[in-house]
């Protein structure tokens, strides 16, 4: 169906007027070439005759109707018996056609002698035309005729049917060997009320005509962009070029010098060699004026911007070039090693002497002179940036103890940022029960899990 298809496509371009594409002529060659080889090649085609021979053996059964009961008893016949003939076939339709045989059997009857029996059938076939090895069914009708001496079997014709199968196996465009396997349906006695079975076996070969020519190979123009330059040796044969090499001058890289005569193809730059100013790592400094020309780097010598003692703090803002910094919350941005100092380091952690009334999140007074504390340090210490974390026991469901370590470690921002800490330099985070530091089984456990934590934020 999809060769259908494609095949009403081109004769409708055909006729229209419209020259085919290259890729379908190359599609259609390819579609020859793979029928020209393999499996395909000479499968069946419609509007063909077969012209053939068959030799072959029939076994007869041991009741017949091979006789003329006038003249002769019924005798049974030796088996196997030999057969010859011709044979003729039309094929209207690639898969049906309809074949007429005749054939001679030389028998003997035991006991009795030597006689001639003589077919005429015909028949149809239905066949699988896809490939070039072909099996196919017939069925038809005919008759068998009997030629003897009187006293051997005499005289006789009878009608009789048969049925079959076989194989073809086309082994050039015109000539084909053939195996067919068959059911003979005959009368059993001279009254002819009964029916007997024979098998046939028969191998031919036949001619096979009416087959479509093919079509010539189509001859290849030997210079298809007619440059003058062969397409053996065209680099670019569908293309015309002036260059020897068949393809055309090109400026790949946009610089106005071509190929030819551009020494940097890639890259734009320059006459009269179309190279740029040599800058070999690109930076935008010439190597003359690059202190660096084998980095990439920037104002003013060229050169990359390093970070010598690998704290990801580059050098010009590294107040310490050859000592890394100490990322631990205090001065992290100056480039230099430090230790916390002990003010600081009183207030981070879990903080004592902060208090909340009871299952609420405002703070009691008592806890003002700790409070105070953290406000001076944060003050006397600007750099440093804080998250508050506020905990509970277990106690409760965890829902309702998350909601209130928020709301508690919320309370404590709000009392600094209204002691004038700014509130970018604070966070806050709910924990509840989830980081307890003590057994919640005891009620020691539990009000020392019940705090407050500063923990430092690292830039």
């Amino acid at each position: 169906m999809k060769t259908l298809r494609r095949n009403t496509l081109l004769v409708a371009l055909a006729v229209a007027g419209a020259p085919l594409t290259e890729a379908s002529a190359a599609e259609k060659d390819k579609k020859t070439a793979s029928e020209k080889s393999g499996i395909r090649r000479y499968h069946p085609e419609r509007n063909t005759a077969e012209i053939g021979i068959f030799l072959g053996t029939a076994v007869f059964a041991r009741y017949h109707d091979f006789y003329d009961p006038a003249t002769a008893p019924q005798e049974r016949l030796r088996r196997p018996s030999f057969e010859g003939g011709l044979r003729v076939a039309y094929f209207p339709l690639s898969f049906l056609g309809l074949e007429l045989e005749g054939g001679a059997l030389p028998v003997t009857y035991d006991p009795g002698g030597s006689a001639l029996l003589y077919t005429f059938r015909g028949h149809g076939i239905l066949q699988l035309p896809f490939f070039r090895v072909v099996p196919f069914i017939l069925g038809g009708y005919g008759f068998m005729g009997l030629r003897s001496k009187p006293e051997v079997a005499g005289n006789d014709i009878d009608p009789i049917g048969h049925y079959g199968v076989g194989v073809k196996f086309h082994v050039t465009r015109m000539f084909t060997l053939r195996l067919d396997a068959r059911h003979l349906i005959a009368a059993q006695a001279a009254q002819q009320t009964d029916g007997t079975s024979h098998l046939e076996v028969l191998a031919g070969a036949s001619l096979t005509l009416g087959r479509k020519k093919p079509a010539p190979a189509a001859k290849e123009d030997p210079d298809r962009d007619h440059d003058g330059v062969a397409n053996k040796d065209d680099q670019c044969p569908d293309e015309p070029g002036d260059l020897p090499n068949g393809c055309p001058d090109r400026d790949s890289d946009g610089d106005k010098v071509f190929d030819s005569k551009d020494q940097c193809p890639t890259v734009p730059g320059i006459e009269p060699d179309g190279c740029p100013p040599p800058d070999r790592d690109r930076d935008g400094f010439l190597d003359a004026d690059d202190k660096c020309p084998e980095e990439p780097g920037v104002a003013p010598d060229g050169c990359p911007v390093r970070d010598s003692d690998g704290d990801k703090l580059l050098d010009p803002d590294d107040k310490c070039v050859d000592k890394p910094e100490t990322r631990n919350g205090f001065e992290d941005t100056d480039g230099c090693p430090d230790e916390l100092p002990a003010a600081v380091t009183r207030f981070t952690g879990v903080i004592k002497g902060i208090y909340f009334d009871l299952g609420k999140a405002s703070i009691k007074p008592t806890s003002k002179k700790t409070m105070d504390g953290t406000v001076k340090v944060l003050k006397d210490f600007p750099d440093l940036r804080v998250e508050i974390v506020g905990h509970t026991d277990n106690t409760g469901s965890r829902e309702v103890n998350v909601d209130l370590s928020r709301r508690r470690a919320e309370s404590v921002r709000d009392y600094l940022v209204g002691a004038g800490i700014s509130p970018e330099r604070l966070q806050t985070r709910g924990a509840g029960p989830d980081e307890p530091i003590a057994d919640n089984g005891t009620a020691k456990g539990r009000a020392i899990n019940r705090r407050i934590e500063y923990k430092l934020l690292t830039e």
